[in-house]
């Protein structure tokens, strides 16, 4: 993995996560916050396209990356908000 890889891997966590902040909470949780969110929203939307065969329907590039990120990043926070009800 180069450098370049790694710091656009980081810029799509960091655009996801505050994205799925602003949807979610009304504002994103700081840049450290953010990028963690959006690189574990990344894999989990990843994973949800592949488990319901969705994949095909996403393009590749940058922007499809924050989409799927960002979709991961919601659901992330929404279940986390549902559990911190509990």
């Amino acid at each position: 993995m180069t450098l370049m890889s790694v710091i656009v891997f980081l810029v799509i966590g960091a655009a996801a996560g505050w994205l799925a902040g602003v949807i979610v909470k009304g504002r994103g949780f700081g840049v450290l916050g953010d990028i963690v969110i959006g690189i574990i929203g990344a894999f989990l939307g990843g994973f949800l396209l592949i488990a319901f065969g969705l994949a095909g329907l996403v393009g590749a590039g940058v922007i499809s990356a924050i989409l799927v990120a960002t979709v991961g990043a919601v659901i992330l926070l929404v279940i986390v908000k549902i559990i911190k009800k509990l």
